[in-house]
């Protein structure tokens, strides 16, 4: 089969989606089909490789690093009539995903949604609650479109239904277990962030930005380390908001953007995850928490309601209950051997969850949209 992917983010760019996206893209390739990878051309982009169609594109505004991409209905036409796909997949909703959309039903070619972002609750936290209906109606109207709009979990799956989502197909995600895992736990890496063998590191690992309700994870900390003064805040990532919270809190050890084995070392060599976040479609750094053997703390959706029990690994707190959050950060925070009891069991949490089995339910959606058309044959394949 052939299959055309396009995103308006992608590795070396670091967010849940490009990784995603990759993750799919890999899956795809690796069970023996072509594919075109549409993407904004990058600023370190090179020759362009035969199986990537790269694009105009912009920078995102407070996003450095990031981009989106222009619209290119005739371009993309033009390549899908040359070397039609037999079904697309279309990741993110900027200009360039409604050009995608454009651009196949006008050749009659199959296309999967993914929905990736949760844009009505970034509007609020970005200072303007009134343009959330506004969002969701925008999101509506572009993943109703397709044919099929993927999300990884049951909970979005009834929400956007109840929404006036057509055709929600749920395709779980998965985490590679072998590359995150308790063995790259670094005793170096950890003495570089002041810490010695029994003290506390409390990690946070994300997009470090206003959506992510990161002022209660400081506040969380801070009554931690009244208990734990040998506690410290290993921050990994960036965003809009580091410079400030950099400024404020120097205490804090902060380490840039991570990938690969280096992002692996950093999550084991971390003792307690905090995640505030309330406006995550899933949260891939949940699954790479529980694989790294990590407790964490976070609010009950997303992937924490698919996967986290509370009590077992780690909190999950009621998503209204501030409280609740810094409560269970003192409780595991404080409690060494709890949280050492909690390790095995995050590991058993994610054991099943193998990205060759995503790949698999992925490419048979896929197939069986490019062979009958009907997204309802399609998703009972998957959801």
């Amino acid at each position: 089969m052939r299959y055309s992917l396009v995103t308006e983010t992608y590795p070396p760019e670091v967010n849940g989606v490009a990784l995603t996206v990759q993750g799919l893209e890999q899956g795809l390739r690796g069970r023996g089909h072509a594919l075109t990878l549409v993407r904004p051309r990058q600023p370190d982009d090179g020759l362009q490789r035969p199986d990537t169609l790269l694009v105009r594109g912009a920078a995102l505004p407070r996003y450095p690093g990031l981009r989106f991409g222009l619209p290119a209905t005739r371009a993309l036409m033009r390549h899908w009539q040359a070397e039609r796909p037999d079904a697309i997949y279309v990741a993110t909703e900027g200009p360039l995903g409604w050009s995608a959309l454009r651009a196949a039903r006008r050749l009659g070619i199959p296309a999967a949604t993914g929905f990736h972002t949760r844009f009505d609750d970034y509007v609020r936290s970005y200072g303007a609650p009134w343009l959330q209906g506004t969002a969701l109606r925008w999101m509506r109207r572009f993943h109703n479109g397709a044919q099929a709009t993927l999300v990884p979990t049951r909970e979005l799956q009834t929400f956007l239904r109840e929404a006036g989502f057509h055709n929600v197909v749920r395709l779980p995600r998965a985490v590679d277990t072998q590359a995150f895992h308790p063995g790259h736990r670094d005793p170096a890496l950890r003495a570089g962030w002041g810490l010695d063998a029994n003290a506390l590191a409390v990690i946070y690992v994300g997009r470090i930005a206003p959506e992510k309700n990161l002022p209660l994870a400081v506040r969380a900390f801070r009554e931690l380390q009244r208990i734990r003064p040998d506690a410290r805040f290993v921050w990994v990532g960036d965003g809009p908001a580091r410079e400030a919270l950099q400024r404020e809190h120097p205490d804090f050890v902060f380490c840039g953007v991570q990938r690969g084995d280096a992002l692996a070392r950093h999550f084991a060599s971390g003792d307690l995850f905090l995640f505030p976040s309330r406006s995550e479609t899933f949260g891939n750094v949940t699954l790479e928490s529980l694989a790294s053997g990590v407790p964490l703390v976070a609010f009950d959706y997303g992937a924490t309601r698919e996967l986290v029990r509370d009590g077992v690994h780690g909190a999950a707190v009621a998503c209204d209950d501030d409280t609740g959050f810094i409560a269970a950060t003192l409780r595991l925070g404080a409690n060494d051997a709890l949280r050492e009891a909690m390790r095995d069991a995050c590991r058993e949490a994610v054991a099943a969850l193998r990205p060759a089995r995503v790949a698999e339910d992925f490419d048979r959606l896929l197939h069986s949209m490019a062979n009958s058309g009907s997204p309802a044959h399609a998703a009972a394949h998957v959801s």
